[in-house]
This record gives C-alpha cells, structure tokens and sequence, in this order.
C-alpha cells in the first residue's frame, strides 16, 4: 500500500489540470486572460487537460487505492505528467501518448478486478477505461477532439455509472433492470463505434443511449430513496438526481444536433455532460472518496448547498446562452461554472480543516483532563 503522503503529488498533479484547464475553458469562451508569448495552440488543450490530466488522474488514484498493489499507480502519475507536457509547450503526441499508456494501466487495473468480481458493474467500469484508451489512441492517430469526445465522455460516464449500479445493489434490482442497464450501455457502445467512420450517426445514437443511461439511473438509482434522508447523505442524492438531468439534456441535445465540430451548440452538449453530470458526480462523491484517497476526514457541511446551486444555476444560464445565441449569456454562465467548482474546494478544505481542530482541541481537552496534568 502506497502511504498517503506518497499520493498527495498525484493529487497535486490532478489539481494542476484542473486550474488549467479551468482557465483555458474561460479563454475558450472569449475572456481576455491569454498572454501574447504563451502557444496559440494551448487553449485547445481544455478538454485533454479535463478529461484525461485531471479525471483521469483522480478516477485512475482512486483504483490505485482500492487495488492496494503498488504498480497501479502507473496510471494516475502518467496521466498527471500528460497535463505537465501539455501546459510547457511539449508536442502535443507526448501528451497523447501519456495518456494512452495511462488508460492502459487503467485498463490492466480493471482486469485485475474482473477476475477478482465479475459482475455487470465491474464489466461497466472496464469498458469506461477501454473507451477511454480508444478516445486516446484516436486522438494520438491524429484525429481532432471533436470527433472522438463521446470516447472520452464514455470513460467518466461509464464508470459513473457502473459505480451507481454497484451501490444500487442494496435494491436488489431484478434480471429486466439489468437488462435494461445492459440495452442502454449497448446502445451507448454502438453509438461510439459508428462514431468512427458515421460521425452524424454516431453521435445521434450515443445520444440515445446517454438518454437511456440517465432514465435508468434516475429510475433504480438508490439515490431516489436517500433523497428523503437527511445531511450528507441527502446532499449526495440530491446531487446525482440533479446530474442525471444534464445527462439526460446532454444525450436529447446529442440526438438532436448530431455531428457538431465548434461553436455553442457543441458547447452546450458537453458542458451538459461533462460539467452537469460528471461535475455533481464529484460534488457528491467527495465526501467519501477524499478520505479513502487522502485520509483527511471531510464532515458534511449544510454550506456545500451552495456549490451545488451556483453549478446547476450557472449552467442553465449557459446552455440558454448556447442555444438561443446570447452570447453574454454563454461567457458569465461560464464564468460562474468556474466559480462553483472553486467554491466547491474551498468549502472542501474549509470542512477538512475544521474537522482537524475539532479532533485537535479534542485531544488537548482529553490531555488536560488526565489526572496530575500540569
């Protein structure tokens, strides 16, 4: 087992992409905060920084940890050194190619686990490493974001998704739900493949099958339960139902417009996914996935309610801005995407720092308390 002051580096890596990327995003959106000596090149560079140098990252740490077996971490340093070559100029194939050798790993990792569990949630999860590995190698081949980003948005949905199904097993869901979990994943799967060589094609279907996913999910999801439950595990529920929203308008958007290559309706279907789903994801899992990774307990905080509105509010205003061409509209609601997701890691630390003087002053208050204390 890798000690956590050994993981704290991949974490840092991970955190570096994320402020990066963040900010080649606001760039990306028209905010003048790109100097004239930096590469022309770099803000195009958003969405591998996103999706590979920091989810990559932090998914590919997370296996680390539950795998225990130290060769694991191969996949989230690889992925990290991906956003490092990208920011200092290095061609972009470096990039590509960390990445690659990170999904990889990733993949390596979940065949270990298949044969320790197979089950159709571990099946799910590896087939989000392996699509990611195809986005990878595509974009290494040469071929531009655009037409492999429903690869990359199958690696985080697919493994959100499989980690959903495994919660959910608390159900006891019956042979037809699993089938049905099993039809939409297909139908997800075949959208990516005739993405490939039907662009148009593909990506109407993937879109249809991200719409399944999200009615499955919010339909069997435990979370329609929890959601009546209180504090933290309320929080966690209200959370996912809000992202299986933006999947589903992410995949309705997706079957509607089809192919897309630049401009705000492309915008606003990823930024569906990738910021209204994948990003309430981590709203909601932080809270116990951090203390798995770091150690550092994070105590739910009725203040996290905020994050989570700013995110969702903000993003309302951008896809509005999106689709009906005000473009004020896009760049704030932009602005304020990024806000929620540094408010999020503001309040993050500010309930681990609070719960550390609470355990410390507890420790001194059980000190002075000894008999012949001084």
């Amino acid at each position: 087992m890798v000690p956590v002051r050994l993981r704290l580096p991949l974490l840092a890596l991970g955190g570096l992409a994320l402020v990066t990327g963040m900010w080649l995003g606001l760039v990306r959106l028209g905010w003048g905060l790109y100097g004239p000596g930096l590469p022309p090149s770099l803000p195009a560079m958003h969405g591998a920084l996103m999706v590979g140098s920091f989810f990559g990252t932090l998914i590919g740490l997370e296996r680390a940890v539950a795998l225990g077996r130290r060769w694991a971490y191969l996949a989230p340093l690889l992925s990290g050194l991906s956003g490092v070559a990208l920011l200092v100029g290095l061609p972009r194939e470096v990039g590509a190619v960390l990445l690659s050798l990170s999904s990889l790993m990733l993949v390596a990792i979940y065949a270990v686990v298949l044969r320790m569990q197979f089950a159709l949630f571990t099946v799910t999860m590896a087939l989000g490493a392996v699509a990611w590995l195809g986005g990878n190698l595509l974009w290494l081949s040469g071929r531009p974001v655009y037409g492999l980003v429903y690869w990359w948005a199958g690696f985080l949905v697919l493994t959100i998704a499989g980690e959903r199904l495994e919660l959910s097993r608390v159900l006891r869901l019956g042979s037809r739900a699993r089938a049905a979990f099993a039809g939409a994943m297909a139908l997800f799967g075949v959208g990516l493949l005739l993405s490939t060589f039907a662009a148009d094609a593909g990506a109407r279907v993937a879109g249809l099958g991200l719409l399944a996913l999200s009615l499955w999910l919010g339909l069997n999801d435990v979370a329609r339960r929890t959601v009546r439950q209180k504090g933290l595990t309320r929080f966690i529920a209200v959370s996912l139902l809000l992202g299986y929203v933006w999947l589903g308008v992410g995949g309705v958007l997706a079957a509607v417009f089809g192919e897309l290559s630049a401009g705000p309706r492309y915008d606003a279907v990823l930024h569906c996914l990738f910021l209204g789903f994948v990003f309430s994801m981590v709203f909601a899992h932080a809270p116990i996935i951090l203390p798995a990774v770091t150690g550092a307990a994070v105590p739910y905080r009725p203040l996290f309610y905020a994050h989570l509105a700013l995110l969702h509010a903000s993003l309302v205003v951008r896809v509005a801005g999106d689709l009906t061409g005000w473009a004020d509209g896009r760049q704030w609601g932009g602005m304020a995407n990024v806000a929620a997701v540094v408010l999020f890691v503001a309040s993050t630390a500010w309930a681990v720092a609070t719960a550390r003087r609470a355990k410390s002053e507890g420790r001194s208050r059980r000190y002075d308390s000894l008999p012949g204390t001084p």
